[in-house]
């Protein structure tokens, strides 16, 4: 929000410097991001004076330079070289003298130095109007009113307008600060709070009796949904002549970064930001039948918006029509092509209304048109302030536009909104604010603010919350405002703060997180953070059964919560590797959606890993070689093992976007799911290299985990026996299977078991080949014998033989 310090000092009875106000604001909740001077002219013309020309002479060397003396009430006549060729003695010109700094419109700023032109000394300058910011002219030197007296500041006679600008960063609960009128009433209920007096009031504009047009236009309003617009006040005023704004409404809308258009639209535009109340002006003679009818329309009607582009209506946007049914305007959001303000336009329809937060926000967003006024009416606006603004718009319409009022004022109110009504209690005071506040001072606070104290006793106090705050309904609302009013620097902090230690869950959450984030960033990942609502064209129709749907989308490619972390990330990586960022190693921690159930809705925890590129960057020592399954299963294997959750069961797994997928298991429980992304979702993203995927449920990891921590254990002393096997077995064998039979064993001897060779040969028989697996056995208490390590290895090749039909090499 963009408060003018000038336009905010207008309703203060009280005028506090820049710097003092900037320190009031952020202690009242409004706090200041940043303070900046604005300028209408830049430099403000500090150090121009005005200059009479006393003589003009040719120049020696220069056909087109004259040498000018010219007097700047200073005593002594300055000689100037000019190039201009209007110059003439007896003007009344604008003087650069030395030590000035001028701004031109283009180009960087000069400071005045004493110059030679062509072998002449120049002791400054006589400005054009672009050289000094005043306009675009370079025709020639500015002549002046032959009254004015030489050595007079040329500020006093542009009087450029000076104004500090505020960058309020506003929560999105103050929709009541929005505005200049809003924050001016803060600041005298700070005042007030300050001094302990009531005498600090805001100071409204007055409103005038309104000129009267000869002949009436009267335009009647019919609101059909009352929901979405509670409220509809309007009024005619015919005669009006579309012309640029006066330099004070065009500095003022300057100042705060708004862009002047003309004196109408200019006017609402200065109604919005010093009421907060947005207006419209419609075209009266474009009102059909002359009719507003305040309604929805059907599904796919088509409506060309003032940028020109047509939008098709959803059946919840709420429009403003005309007699014939057609849109004229989206209530509250945007403007239509065919019914705005132009340049012939001579009668003008003015609105001023209230339409429902629940009804403005999804249609911005729908259409992609976040506005002034739809930003006010999304936060709710003040429904008691529809009139006033109306009526302070036509005044200024009136005056500035030589309007006259042609009817009057159309207010369609037909359930009058009762005012909120709030009991909070002196104890809930003190507990959520920390402090002890008098139950004066409280009253006073909120009197300032416009509550009404309806009631008040030894436990608390009723009250009725202004219309101007429309995002105040519970108790805690009530002790904010209280407590920024009085200064949240002023809660003192208490000598010793009591809390009770927190026990944590095991396992906790964060910190098995954290560990495993930094495990992974550790090896050169580099985490990132995708958008959970995605494209629903990445899925199947059989997938976007189970999708949750996206009501209010905020866009086409937008629309439906990832069923799947796969595709989120392979934007990230397509994203990189546009870039030439090809060697990519990803991490996310995230969340899917899908459908559990009528309107019900499941979320699943993962931790997913891409990879892509090269293992290493290219190097004389190392060829360069790709990352791969074994590379992507390493990573997978490591995690697991760094949390302790051990006898891993590997299968073959079919999913979706993924080719030669694996699954892992513990106990039963799939926790891994890894492979490579399929060609076809590869050219979905347009990615033209190999990308590895492991999707890891994190919910299910977490539930795997060790219910004890994992506490040093002694290397053991007694030595470890490793003996080999080579095993014949059909190809359709895997190694897992051979890993699963021994473990089946169950011997506490086995340590480790590890595939060290594999070996195929037409020697071997047809569709077999040869594993060569190594046996590792230790026993922490003793060393082992021969005969104990042959009974295990006996167990192991009976067991190979009849479940796998294995044959023993010799």
């Amino acid at each position: 929000m963009t408060i003018s310090y000038n336009w905010l000092c207008e309703y203060l009875p009280v005028q506090p410097s820049p710097e003092e106000l900037s320190v009031i604001l952020t202690a009242i909740g409004l706090e200041v991001e940043s303070l900046e001077q604005f300028e209408s002219i830049k430099g403000s013309l500090e150090g121009l004076v005005i200059g009479e020309v006393l003589t003009v002479d040719r120049h020696p060397n220069a056909d087109k330079l004259q040498l000018t003396t010219v007097n700047t009430g200073n005593g002594t006549p300055l000689r100037i070289v000019c190039g201009a060729p209007n110059v003439a003695a007896g003007q009344k010109v604008v003087v650069a003298p030395i030590g000035a700094t001028i701004y031109p419109v283009t180009g960087e700023p000069l400071t005045m130095k004493k110059a030679k032109i062509r072998g002449e000394e120049s002791e400054g300058m006589i400005c054009a109007e672009d050289e000094i910011g005043l306009g675009s002219s370079h025709a020639g030197i500015m002549v002046l009113d032959a009254a004015l007296q030489p050595g007079t500041p040329a500020r006093n006679v542009f009087n450029p307008v000076q104004d500090w600008v505020y960058e309020i960063g506003l929560t999105p609960n103050r929709m009541d600060a929005m505005s200049h009128i809003g924050v001016a009433r803060d600041v005298c209920a700070y005042f007030n709070n300050l001094e302990n007096t009531s005498g600090y009031q805001v100071k409204l504009p007055a409103l005038l009796e309104l000129p009267k047009a000869d002949a009436p236009l009267t335009i009647a309003v019919m609101v059909e949904n009352t929901t979405a617009c509670p409220r509809y006040s309007g009024i005619s005023i015919t005669g009006v002549q579309t012309a640029p704004s006066p330099d004070w409404l065009r500095n003022k809308l300057l100042a705060i970064g708004v862009r002047p258009i003309n004196n109408i639209v200019d006017i609402t535009n200065f109604i919005l930001h010093e009421t907060g109340q947005p207006l419209h002006a419609f075209d009266a003679d474009a009102i059909a039948k002359g009719e507003v009818i305040v309604k929805n329309l059907p599904a796919g009607t088509p409506f060309v918006t003032l940028d020109e582009k047509e939008r098709k209506l959803d059946a919840a946007d709420l429009m403003i029509c005309d007699g014939n049914g057609e849109g004229m305007c989206i209530a509250g959001v945007f403007g239509g092509l065919h019914s705005g303000v132009t340049e012939q336009t001579r009668n003008i329809f003015l609105e001023s209304a209230c339409f429902s937060p629940a009804s403005i926000r999804p249609t911005s967003f729908r259409h992609g048109l976040r506005t002034d006024a739809a930003t006010r009416f999304e936060k709710g606006v003040d429904i008691s302030g529809t009139l006033f603004a109306l009526q302070r718009a036509a005044a200024l319409i009136c005056e500035l536009a030589s309007g006259r009022v042609a009817s009057p004022v159309t207010d369609v109110y037909p359930q009058p909104k009762p005012r909120t009504e709030v009991r909070v209690t002196w104890a809930y005071i003190k507990k959520l604010s920390g402090k002890e506040y008098g139950t004066q001072k409280v009253q006073h606070i909120l009197r300032s603010l416009g509550f009404e104290i309806l009631e008040t006793d030894s436990e608390g106090l009723r009250v009725s919350v202004p219309y101007s705050k429309p995002d105040i309904s519970i108790p805690a609302d009530i002790v904010e405002e209280i407590m920024r009013i009085d200064g949240l620097d002023n809660i003192e902090i208490p000598a010793q703060v009591l809390i009770t230690p927190s026990i944590t869950a095991r396992p906790d959450r964060e910190a098995v997180r954290e560990k495993i984030a930094g495990y992974l960033a550790a090896n050169g990942f580099h985490e990132i953070f995708t958008n959970s609502i995605t494209n629903s064209k990445y899925f199947p129709p059989e997938v976007l059964e189970r999708t949750v749907k996206m009501i209010n989308n905020l866009s086409a490619d937008l629309d439906v919560m990832r069923p799947s972390m796969l595709e989120t990330g392979l934007e990230s990586i397509a994203y990189n590797l546009n870039r030439r960022n090809e060697d990519l190693l990803f991490f996310e921690f995230g969340k899917t959606y899908a459908l559990a159930g009528d309107n019900k809705y499941g979320e699943t925890e993962h931790l997913s890993l891409y990879l892509t590129g090269r293992k290493r960057p290219e190097s004389w020592l190392y060829q360069a070689a790709p990352v791969d399954f074994y590379y992507l299963k390493g990573y997978v294997g490591n995690i697991l093992a760094q949390l302790g959750i051990r006898e891993l069961q590997w299968a073959e797994a079919e999913t979706a976007g993924l080719q030669h997928a694996w699954q892992i298991k513990v106990r039963g429980q799939q926790l891994v799911v890894l492979g490579a992304v399929a060609p076809e979702k590869l050219k979905q993203f347009d990615i033209r290299q190999p990308v590895w995927f492991a999707d890891i449920n994190w919910q299910a990891v977490l539930a795997a985990l060790p219910k004890k921590d994992n506490f040093y254990s002694e290397i053991p002393k007694f030595p470890a026996v490793r003996r080999d096997l080579a095993l014949v077995l059909d190809k359709k064998v895997r190694f897992a299977d051979v890993e699963a039979t021994a473990r089946a064993v169950k011997s506490p001897l086995l340590q480790h078991i590890n595939l060290f060779d594999v070996f195929e040969s037409e020697k071997l028989g047809a569709n077999k080949q040869s594993y060569a697996v190594s046996f590792t056995f230790q026993d922490i208490r003793k060393t082992l014998t021969d005969k104990e390590i042959d009974t295990v290895m006996d167990k192991l090749v009976k067991a190979f033989e009849t479940q796998l039909q294995a044959q023993i090499r010799k």
